[in-house]
């Protein structure tokens, strides 16, 4: 399978199944002397793993990290680095009625018409717990990005019909939904609560926000910094749409009220607005980068759905196991890691941009 890596200097490679033995990720281009250990990177893994709330799966996985390779002493060496989480508390005869049945929404019929073979346990590979490498590889990129002075804020701006209202930064980690307002919050758990006693689900929208990113990073082509930022997001299983700045809403404005009017303001070139999110022409351009993912609600619902086998005939299904009713807030820690090992890479990519900044570095 081809596919299965991401970045070019910063690199990272995730490998395992769902109910496999261990899933993990190789991350590749990770400078010698930063000091890593495994609460490093456990604290993001503690934000996507299961059984935080009522409104997550009650699979029971402790999703403890290990660090193989690429560290020693306390810092990293510059070489590879492996990372493994051991899968602990399977279910897989919970999916043994759709052994071979399509589910509806999962990658179930596409993945058997390219491969003629599929792991049916929790979807094998294409399981949201393949998203383990990559959080554990933007544990390493965010601590980078943070030496640099670059942060990155990530929250569920909105639940379902539910939107957030107020911004509160304080507020995310104070509810299980990640929501930076304490009021949506309570809305959406009790539009959720709906939402299961229906036996059904919900999606909702992640808002992305990046601080301190110099202007210049990415390139004017076809690696424009947003380019590869939506395709990092939209690699995401769940997130179906992508947009930065105004995004689609740009498309009802016109050109007097999108452009942002530069203006001096300590000594400095800064951006009146940010209509643009923070890149223009896909560069970088020193202001706040902010885009959103759209997240499609959790595939695997309890109620009754019409499919197909893969023998061609129709049948009813009804999918059982441990699943989240809305994976909003799980992937929130995702799309900030993903965004980080972008932005990280784009960042070691720039050093080369000019000759001065190649001497200035050997020099």
């Amino acid at each position: 399978m081809a596919g299965s890596s991401f970045g070019q200097i910063f690199k990272i490679t995730t490998w395992g199944e769902s109910h496999g033995k261990a899933l993990g990720v190789i991350v590749d281009g990770v400078p010698a002397g930063l000091k890593l250990d495994e609460d490093d990177i456990q604290q993001f893994l503690d934000r996507r793993k299961p059984g935080q709330s009522k409104f997550t799966t009650a699979r029971a996985e402790g999703d403890q990290v290990e660090i193989l390779s690429g560290v020693f002493e306390g810092k990293t060496t510059g070489t590879p680095i492996s990372l493994m989480v051991k899968n602990a508390d399977q279910h897989s005869k919970d999916y043994s009625n759709i052994s071979h049945v399509f589910r509806p929404g999962h990658a179930d019929y596409t993945f058997w018409e390219k491969y003629g073979i599929r792991d049916y346990r929790g979807g094998g590979r294409s399981s949201g717990r393949e998203t383990i490498g990559r959080v554990a590889a933007g544990a390493i990129a965010i601590k980078i990005l943070r030496k640099l002075g670059i942060e990155i804020v990530t929250y569920s701006k909105a639940i379902g019909p539910v939107e957030i209202e107020n911004f509160d930064a304080d507020e995310i980690t104070n509810n299980s939904l990640y929501m930076p307002d304490a009021a949506a919050a309570d809305k959406a758990q009790k539009y959720l609560e709906e939402c299961i006693s229906n036996q059904d689900s919900a999606g909702g929208i992640i808002e992305c926000r990046v601080t301190g990113m110099p202007a210049g990073i990415g390139d004017p082509v076809f690696e424009k910094l947003d380019a590869n930022l939506a395709k990092a997001i939209m690699s995401i299983g769940a997130v179906k749409g992508f947009e930065i700045g105004d995004g689609f809403e740009a498309a009802k404005s016109v050109g007097s009220e999108n452009n942002d009017e530069f203006i001096v303001e300590n000594s400095s070139v800064v951006k009146a607005t940010n209509h643009s999110g923070g890149v223009l022409g896909g560069m970088s351009d020193g202001s706040d980068i902010v885009f959103r993912a759209a997240i499609k609600p959790t595939p695997s619902i309890s109620q009754s759905q019409q499919t197909v086998d893969i023998d061609g005939n129709q049948k009813a299904i009804e999918i059982h196991g441990r699943h989240d009713p809305v994976i909003v807030p799980r992937a929130v820690v995702v799309v900030e890691s993903m965004a980080a090992i972008t932005l990280l890479d784009s960042l070691l990519l720039n050093m080369s941009a000019t000759m001065d900044g190649v001497m200035d570095f050997y020099n």
